[in-house]
């Protein structure tokens, strides 16, 4: 029995739209399956990554630390991405993460909590040791010393006292003797003139 061609094209347009139906089941339900929440938590701040989640119904994410509101309720469609800064703190504290799916039965909705630990301190890095500077001779005009005063410096050697046995200094014309010689030579012109007085007289009076 043979079949006609028209039978074997219509057999393969059957084939073809099964194939196209098929695969596009798959491809518009792989979205739905494919909720991809993703977080992590530091000592200092929360990440938070949620993909592939239905974007025409009203998906809500809430973190929270020890209870209280780090991101309130907020509204997301698709995609939420978000990094917040945690408060200081000097003890573990808990991180809460809340996603509610709105799709369906809310089956990827999660409430997981993760432990943020106490950041460590860095050590403050020492600043690098300078070289002693080397010792150079000073090439600037030396200080004077402290002005001397007028008076002498009690520690200054007396000036020496001519010695009695030094060599008598040169004459220059005057001595401190010719008063004392003139005073004798004229004291004997008077005793001289005194004695030829008197002898005279005495001749006088025997003549």
């Amino acid at each position: 029995m043979t079949i006609p061609r028209r039978s074997w094209r219509g057999a393969g347009a059957l084939v073809a739209a099964a194939v196209v139906g098929l695969t596009g089941g798959v491809i518009s339900a792989g979205p739905a399956v494919a909720h991809t929440p993703t977080w992590a938590v530091t000592c200092s701040e929360v990440t938070v990554d949620l993909t592939n989640y239905t974007s025409d119904v009203p998906n809500t994410v809430t973190v929270s630390v020890d209870g209280k509101d780090l991101l309130p309720t907020e509204t997301f469609g698709r995609e939420f991405h978000k990094k917040l800064a945690l408060p200081d703190h000097d003890k573990p504290v808990t991180v809460r993460l809340v996603v509610k799916d709105a799709d369906g039965d809310g089956k990827h909705s999660i409430d997981q909590t993760k432990t943020a630990e106490v950041c460590e301190e860095e050590e403050p890095t020492p600043p690098p040791s300078e070289p002693a500077p080397s010792e150079t001779p000073s090439t600037g005009t030396p200080e004077p010393s402290a002005t001397p005063s007028g008076e002498p410096s009690e520690s200054a050697p007396a000036a020496p006292a001519p010695s009695p046995s030094s060599p008598d200094l040169a004459e220059t014309g005057s001595s401190s003797t010719t008063p004392v010689i003139g005073g004798a030579a004229v004291a004997v012109l008077l005793a001289g003139g005194g004695i030829l007085w008197a002898v005279r007289k005495r001749r006088t009076a025997q003549n």
